[in-house]
């Protein structure tokens, strides 16, 4: 035993081992290693990194027992020696914390034994174990033969070979039968080099020729000239000639012009440029180089998430872009890094012959002279044989029914038709090796059952989900939709130009809208907006997409360009950034004299129009405009969050010619006054925006200076130098590391059940600065960040404190296809119920809806501080704020665990679908007939106009059933109920959009089905008229529905997608969602092309009723599910009718102003007929 103590002990001195002499660390003494010297010997061997605990609650406890528990085959009885590092690769001697370790017990650290306000770090460790020799098994081989006769010629390198066999029969052998080696070859007797003209020279590495010379100019990127570029004569050793002079000139005689010898230009953050020389018979060759910026490394495609069986093969992907090729990858597998020996992998990982404890997260990094990047991590599900890959059981889903359809024996108004759960499942794989799989697999319906509902006087059919396997999956198409307006007023940019890669790809309308197909395999979708009329800052944005397919919808806020003024070139200029009054300037910029230049290099004289624009985070109204998405790479590849103290956009033209000038050495000068959190002014960097990746990248330091201002005064500035070149938006940032997530869901009503989340919503956080008090800017924004919405809601980003709770606030907002979701009220009565989150976190948290002080204001967004959870407090370990390395639990928290909340503002309106399909869910279509959506991926909105003559808003449902196709004749596909809305001008008059199931062909693609309309006015009605073009092509197109009944109205759907002369307006997306906004944009405009949230019930109307004038004096059925759902399956109390944002007591209401995406929110209803 002590031979075993101390010869182990050696490596703890060396790489931060804990041997059993550590044991004296619980008792609090520091541990010290022991002078011995052991090497470990081939019987001894290093298990795998383990990391079973997360430090958080009382600290992080890596001990033996726990696991042996989950690795009970992977540790040794008696270990020999414990190595603890952190997740980030730091030996645990390193860190400073105290520690306690033994091979018998394991590793453990302690929160309280730590300094005050520190925790532990998330340890892996890992023992030293000796090996179990195996029996004998493998046959004997025989001698090695001799090395075969080295094949290289003079002066090279070749392999000599040599092998051997095995000699037992009965058994295989282990190992290599072939051995190599490198060798030279002979000695070179001379210089076989041959020159074309002139002569070799000294070194037999190139041809001399003494009469040419070579003179040039280099200029860096945007042309400014590039002082101290090297200038290399190429070869297997490139040799340096000479350095370019203050010009960015360079003279280097003796280059021969044979048309073969090359030159290399190289600069610092430039890209290498080779010349190659020209033959010529001249005593002189002139070049002028101009350098590209070099591209930093960036990840073009990201490892896929892939499920697998035991025994199957995976292969993972990573693909790098930059200026030079990676020369080196790494893969992690749970954030250890996997032996590249054992692997052998580049940038393909392959795993074959899989097991189960090969499952789980696995990324790449890839690095180069030019720095690093790692890829967003994949998972890789590993299944047993014959176990399911998804499980049959569906999960609960519940619909809401008709109001007449209130189910007596459950208490409820809703009907669980269950659903299954969303992933990726294993299918039917080939044997080929791809980084992305031939056929997606995803968990789907695999078998559905028909229910009869009992109503009020009829049978209501429903498909019920009673069992899910393995489907290929839904193919998506991602959709980017919005508008490019000015941020301060709204105006649109019209006709301008949207980039991708530096390629135009789209562009505006006049109304400013835009819309962008996501190209397969996009991971980071950066945009760039330039403006022809040049009145808006060209504008870079990173959009979130969904990458399950369907359209996003972005809002993009334009700052408007400062007005020129103009500077002579020959002086020295000062321009001041920051013009929030009463404030000081943020910062200014002090350009020397002659430091502008011409596009080709040349220095310009005379007169220059600057204009400079700059981003005042102080002004929290300008956060929605801030370029990119504030995010940077780190040299070791991590994407990470900078802090803006603001952004700058630089215009310099010749005040004549209107050319675009470049500026060379530019001083930047911020006020340090400004900058109130001490460790900031250590850390403040100049970035610039790379415009094809949407990440910022470093352009300078600053260093502090004093500088007198009066006779008392002394300030300090923050001095930064940085030339303005191709790049023309900057930024004054710091890294920020104190980082959390916060869980915010979204709901289509105010019920807030599970089934009713809403997918592709995108959520906006905007980090506040700290509160008075605090050693930070009380006023302004710092970073923002939006993400969308998945099944599971989204985890927004943030910047968090654990020593004060209000230390860092944020403001956080939701946005669907244009329309703002309502935040959970905090006034006048907090109810942490409904919030989602229970007391007396919320307290702490100081959640606030923005109309919390003023009635007036919005209800579409809430701030709360980011109070970093205490891992010492139950209640606060759940969520709904996460740290930020507990992304995955956040992600995945059950819906039971705490969060915040969004609901969509609730009109009158309800649909059914006999068929349940989730919108927001490609895999939960289902081949049915009945499908209201008979194709995914080529959704169909159909809307039919009406008008209604009456005092009061009205009630109108279509009744859709098949009516041509002899699978679905007089089956039903789904109910639409929606009520009118008033005409502002006409107080009695007005008009409703009411979607109907378009004709068209069924899933099977077989024969179309024209569908059968009913549409059904509530109460006592009287069809007036119906649109003459519409009744004419009816009758033109057989069969003709009968139309006995003038209390309503009955047609076969055209097949043709006719128009607002018809009164019928279709829309066809790759969204539902975006389809029916957009079909009822026009159908509330009246129009084919148009768009409108104010209904015109005079344009384009297919049939006009006149109904009766009895005043409504209560709420029918309908209305009260609507208004209180409380007998829901949750067993949710009921809640008060809510119909529009503002007062709920105002009365009837006369404005025809409405969302397109909820065009049927009114205040006062009339009864729903009985007739179905």
């Amino acid at each position: 035993m002590g031979c075993r103590l101390t010869c182990v002990s050696f490596l703890l001195l060396f790489v931060g081992t804990f041997t059993q002499e550590s044991r004296s660390a619980k008792s609090g003494s520091s541990v010290r290693s022991n002078p011995a010297v052991f090497h470990i010997e081939d019987n001894y061997e290093w298990s795998t990194w383990f990391n079973v605990d997360h430090p958080g609650g009382r600290g992080d406890y890596e001990k033996l027992e726990a696991i042996r528990f989950y690795y009970r085959a992977r540790v040794c009885d008696s270990p020999w020696a414990v190595e603890a590092r952190t997740t980030e690769w730091i030996p645990a001697r390193s860190t400073g914390e105290r520690v306690h370790a033994d091979p018998a017990v394991g590793f453990w650290c302690i929160n309280a034994e730590q300094p005050a306000g520190k925790n532990c770090s998330n340890y892996a460790v890992r023992f030293l174990c000796p090996i179990v020799k195996q029996p004998e098994t493998h046959g004997v081989w025989g001698p090695w033969s001799d090395w075969s006769l080295c094949p290289a010629q003079c002066g090279q390198v070749a392999v000599q070979v040599r092998s051997r066999s095995c000699r037992t029969q009965s058994r295989q052998c282990e190992g290599a039968t072939v051995e190599n080696r490198q060798c030279k070859g002979p000695a070179c007797p001379g210089c076989e080099l041959r020159c074309v003209m002139g002569k070799v020279n000294a070194e037999c590495t190139a041809c001399l020729c003494q009469d040419h010379t070579v003179l040039g100019s280099v200029r860096s990127a945007g042309g400014l000239p590039a002082p101290g570029a090297a200038i290399l004569l190429s070869g297997p050793i490139p040799r340096l000639l000479t350095l370019t002079d203050h010009n960015g000139h360079f003279r280097v005689p003796g280059i021969c012009p044979d048309g073969n010898t090359t030159l290399t230009v190289k600069l610092q953050n430039h890209a290498p440029h080779r010349v190659t020389m020209p033959p010529s018979s001249e005593h002189t060759t002139v070049f002028h180089v101009k350098l590209e910026r070099a591209k930093k490394l960036y990840m073009l495609k990201n490892p896929e998430s892939k499920a697998r069986r035991e025994g199957q093969t995976a292969a993972f992907c990573c693909k790098v872009a930059g200026t030079s090729e990676p020369d080196q990858y790494q893969w992690f597998h749970n954030g250890s890094l996997l032996e590249k020996s054992r692997y052998h992998y580049d940038d393909t990982l392959v795993l074959r012959n899989l097991h189960q404890n090969q499952a789980g997260e696995y990324y790449c990094r890839a690095s180069s002279d030019n720095g690093a990047i790692k890829s967003k991590p994949a998972t890789l599900t590993v299944l047993g044989q014959n176990e399911s890959s998804c499980n049959p059981k569906p999960e609960s889903h519940l619909i809401r029914l008709p109001h007449d359809c209130y189910q007596h024996q459950t208490n409820s108004s809703y009907y669980d038709v269950g659903r299954c759960p969303v992933g990726i499942c294993t299918g039917q794989l080939d044997n080929g090796i791809r980084c992305k799989d031939s056929t997606s697999f995803c968990c789907g319906v695999s078998r559905m059952e028909e229910r009869q509902i009992a109503c009020q006087g009829y049978q209501l059919p429903t498909m019920v989900v009673t069992q899910c396997g393995c489907k290929k999956c839904v193919e998506t198409k991602a959709t980017v939709r919005g508008r490019a307006i000015a941020a301060d007023t709204g105006e649109p940019m019209r006709f301008g130009h949207i980039y991708m890669d530096g390629v135009r790809v789209s562009r505006t309308g006049y109304k400013g809208t835009f819309s962008i197909q996501v190209p397969p395999e996009t991971e980071r979708l950066v945009l760039t907006f330039v403006d022809n009329m040049q009145k808006f800052v060209n504008t870079t944005k990173v959009l979130v997409f969904n990458n399950k397919g369907g359209a996003v919808y972005h809002e993009i806020k334009l700052l408007r360009k400062k007005p020129p003024v103009t500077i002579r070139s020959i002086e020295t200029n000062k321009l001041e950034l920051g013009e929030v009054e009463g404030e000081e300037p943020m910062a200014e910029i002090e350009i020397p004299p002659n430091a502008f230049y011409k596009q080709n290099g040349e220095v310009f004289v005379g007169n220059v129009q600057a204009s400079i624009t700059f981003l005042d985070p102080r002004d929290v109204s300008t956060a929605a405009a801030a370029q990119s998405d504030l995010n940077f790479v780190d040299t070791e590849g991590d994407t990470l969050p900078l802090r803006t103290y603001g952004m700058f956009s630089v215009d310099f033209r010749d005040e004549e010619g209107g050319e675009s000038l470049n500026a060379g050495e530019v001083k930047v000068r911020m006020d340090a006054a400004q900058v109130m959190m001490p460790e900031h002014l250590e850390t403040m960097k100049l970035w610039s925006l790379n415009p094809e990746t949407g990440l910022w990248e470093e352009e300078g330091q600053f260093h502090a200076e004093k500088k007198q201002r009066g006779k008392r005064e002394e300030r300090t500035f923050l001095i930064g130098n940085m030339e303005i070149r191709e790049r023309r938006l900057f930024n004054l940032d710091v890294p920020e590391n104190r980082r959390c997530y916060v869980k915010v869901r979204a709901f289509r009503s105010e019920r807030f059940i599970p089934s009713e989340q809403v997918q592709g919503v995108v959520m906006t956080l905007i980090n506040m600065e700290p509160t008075p008090g605090y050693s930070s800017n009380p006023r302004a924004w710092g970073r923002f960040d939006s993400v969308i919405t998945g099944p599971d809601g989204a985890c927004l980003p943030a910047f968090c404190d654990d020593q004060k709770a209000d230390a860092y606030s944020a403001h956080v907002m939701a946005n669907l296809g244009g329309e703002e979701l309502e935040a959970v009220a905090s006034a006048p009565k907090l109810n942490p119920n409904t919030v989602g989150v229970l007391q007396p976190y919320l307290s702490k948290l100081n959640y606030r809806r923005t109309d919390h002080d003023d009635p007036r204001m919005k209800k579409t967004a809430f701030s709360i501080n980011v109070a970093k959870p205490s891992p010492n407090t139950a209640e606060e370990l759940n969520g709904p704020i996460y740290p930020f390395e507990k992304l995955k639990e956040c992600e995945e928290a059950p819906f039971s665990a705490p969060h915040f909340r969004f609901s969509r503002v609730e009109g009158d309106r309800y649909d059914y679908n006999t068929v349940p399909f989730n919108e927001d869910d490609p895999m939960s279509w289902t081949e049915d007939y009945l499908s209201w959506w008979p194709k995914p991926m080529e959704y169909r909105a159909c809307y039919i106009k009406v008008k209604i003559n009456s005092p009061h808003e009205i009630n109108i449902r279509s009744r859709n059933m098949g009516g041509t196709h002899p699978r679905t004749v007089g089956q039903l596909y789904g109910l639409r109920d929606t009520r009118s809305i008033r005409d502002m001008d006409q107080s009695m008059v007005s008009a409703v959009c009411l979607e109907f199931k378009c004709s068209g062909m069924l899933y099977d693609q077989d024969r179309v089905d024209r569908t059968l309309v009913k549409v059904i006015p509530q109460g006592s009605c009287r069809r007036d008229s119906v649109n003459s073009m519409l009744q004419e092509y009816l009758v033109n197109h057989l069969p003709l529905a009968v139309n006995n009944d003038t209390n309503e109205f009955t047609m076969l759907a055209p097949l043709d997608p006719l128009g607002h002369n018809y009164g019928i307006y279709t829309v066809t997306d790759q969204d539902p969602r975006m389809a029916k906004e957009i079909a009822l944009g026009r159908c509330f405009d009246g129009t084919s092309d148009g768009t409108s949230r104010v209904m015109k019930s005079s344009e384009g109307v297919a049939l006009t009723f006149t109904c009766g004038d009895k005043e409504v004096t209560g709420q029918n059925v309908f209305q009260q599910v609507q208004g209180s759902p409380g007998r829901v399956a949750a067993g949710r109390p009921g809640r008060g009718n809510r119909r529009q944002r503002g007062d709920a007591s105002a009365g009837l209401r006369t404005s025809r102003r409405r969302s397109t995406r909820d065009p049927n929110k009114r205040l006062k209803t009339t009864g729903l007929s009985s007739k179905q």
